[in-house]
């Protein structure tokens, strides 16, 4: 099968450990790494593999070798990528959006993938979003969910530079995703970041109030289809506990391993963005292979 042409921009650590997750598809091949920093791990470990690299940002890489990737998945700020989106449509690339700018549709792979599969920009939401979204959306496929509320704790040493400027953007991102792709008529997100040693992995608490009297285990059913699907392309994703019911009340609580590819277990906030990413241009790949071949 003749794969599709990919680009990461952003040589810090969630574009390498990105780079890594790509090295092992079967449709995507990654072809440039566009930074910004020459001297950056990123960029190097790009060039050792054979990729062209691109120290002078996405301006460079259009004027010199545009035609190298079809998919570029931006992995820089939310700032910055409401200047790349504009570039990145204006060059007819389909741009992959790891940052919580919310350019472009919000897509959760086990939610609204196939909805989204004509648009231009991608938006991954936030690591919070992508544990936790999917488990409302599983609530209101059985009941109405009337309010939700998430709270996602990571480990301080898992927030870069990049996560702790866009704390704003994560809250407010998230809880439109909430209600937008989960269902949810109100939603409402939160961020900690826990200083303990060791680190501890991602954990995320989901709290729903669902319309009607609850079928628990059509609830309990849905959520575990979902949890299922989630694995298949972040295997450390899962239930710390069967789901707690309480009434008309439903408490979900999540865990997120990450899979050590570039960065540590413990990061599995940004390993569950990093493996949708690949998740979702894969199936977008596939989408386009299989229209080119009519």
């Amino acid at each position: 099968m003749s794969k599709v042409k990919a680009a990461i921009l952003g040589s810090g650590n969630i574009g390498t450990d990105l780079m890594i997750k790509l090295g092992r598809s079967e449709i995507l091949e990654l072809t440039a790494m566009i930074g910004i920093d020459p001297e950056s791990d990123g960029l190097r470990r790009a060039k050792e593999i054979g990729c062209r690299t691109f120290a002078g940002g996405l301006k460079q890489f259009l004027e010199e070798a545009p035609e190298l990737a079809d998919i570029v998945f931006d992995a820089t700020s939310a700032k910055t990528h409401i200047r790349h989106a504009k570039m990145l449509r204006e060059a007819g690339k389909l741009a992959i959006d790891l940052t919580p700018a919310a350019v472009g549709p919000y897509v959760i792979p086990s939610a609204n993938l196939n909805a989204h599969m004509d648009a231009d920009n991608i938006n991954l939401i936030t690591c919070g979003g992508q544990a936790t979204i999917p488990i409302v959306h599983a609530i209101n496929r059985v009941h109405p969910v009337s309010y939700t509320e998430i709270v996602a704790t990571i480990s301080s040493a898992s927030a870069g530079p990049g996560t702790r400027a866009n704390i704003d953007e994560f809250t407010e991102t998230t809880s439109h995703g909430l209600e937008q792709i989960g269902g949810a008529k109100k939603g409402k997100a939160i961020i900690i970041m826990n200083p303990a040693e060791p680190p501890i992995l991602m954990r995320d608490t989901v709290y729903a109030l669902v319309e009607g009297q609850i079928d628990e285990a059509a609830v309990s059913r849905s959520i575990t289809d979902t949890v299922s699907y989630i694995q298949s392309y972040v295997p450390g994703y899962r239930l710390r506990t069967e789901p707690i019911y309480d009434g008309n009340k439903v408490t979900v609580f999540l865990e997120v391993e990450g899979a050590g590819d570039y960065l540590p277990k413990y990061s599995g906030n940004l390993d569950i963005m990093t493996a949708s990413a690949v998740k979702v241009a894969e199936e977008f790949a596939k989408n386009r292979i299989s229209q080119s071949a009519v």
